[in-house]
């Protein structure tokens, strides 16, 4: 399911996890075997692939580890049944975004070690917004991640069951990302921009489906005409890539499809 999804969570029964930008990072054995060894699918995206909001992703492609510099950093997706996280890796520090339903924290770490990071090496954990798919890990990922500053949107912080979160809004930045306050979804939901690697990571602000962008789910938001009013908001930006809390990446050519659903609305 999408957006807030109430009931009960049940145990995750596997993560794919996918680099899906770019970094010089050489990697050693262990993360070779991270990436090749361990029955997850380690894959250079070559195009999107429309998932129904719901459904399991699946994915085919080269098993290819990018290269890139540090400086620019490089993203990696987690797909935990039909939500995704992302950990952005840059100059030796890591930010991870969102953290799935309870249960996540192992495929979130399996993620960071293919890097060849730690736990420690997270200095950033930024939410997206409060629905618990999103948010069903904060605790535990906060008690691994102990150097991490965790962040999300101001009016969505007293929906989140978890300590010392720093309320975030447009202007604020994380790791580099700007904050954009994106609402409608929930009050405060926030999407970041990455101009260094121009891409967006939009939350449940959008969805991707049928190798394209779609709006947010109806039936998990309860504002539409403001949620239509922020993705207008998104296609001022300029970015290339777009990722989804649902749905798979949209790689090249984000910003021209995010305009054209804005001018549908």
């Amino acid at each position: 399911m999408c957006g807030n999804h109430g009931g009960p969570t049940s145990r995750l029964d596997s993560a794919v996890v996918i680099p899906i930008g770019r970094s010089r990072r050489r990697l050693h054995r262990r993360a070779f075997l991270g990436y090749f060894g361990r029955g997850t699918a380690a894959l250079a995206i070559l195009g999107p692939i429309g998932v129904a909001c719901g459904e399991q992703s699946s994915e085919s492609g080269s098993g290819t580890a990018p290269t890139e510099s540090d400086s620019e950093g490089s993203w990696s997706r987690v797909v935990l049944g039909s939500v995704s996280a992302y950990v952005l890796a840059r100059n030796n520090e890591l930010a991870v975004v969102d953290t799935g339903r309870p249960g996540s924290l192992d495929a979130i770490g399996q993620t960071i070690s293919d890097l060849g990071f730690t736990f420690n090496d997270v200095k950033h954990l930024a939410l997206t917004h409060h629905h618990p798919d999103h948010v069903g890990s904060i605790g535990a990922v906060q008690d691994a991640a102990v150097n991490a500053t965790s962040y999300a949107g101001v009016l969505d912080l007293e929906r989140i069951s978890a300590d010392d979160i720093v309320g975030v809004g447009d202007g604020d930045e994380i790791m580099g990302m700007q904050v954009i306050h994106t609402p409608g979804h929930t009050e405060g939901h926030i999407c970041l921009l990455d101009s260094l690697t121009t891409t967006l990571v939009a939350g449940d602000a959008m969805n991707g489906a049928d190798g394209g962008v779609t709006g947010a789910n109806p039936s998990f938001t309860p504002d539409m005409e403001t949620a239509g009013e922020s993705i207008k908001k998104l296609a001022q930006l300029e970015f290339d890539t777009v990722y989804f809390g649902h749905g798979e990446p949209v790689s090249g050519g984000a910003g021209a499809a995010v305009r054209d659903l804005a001018g549908q609305l």
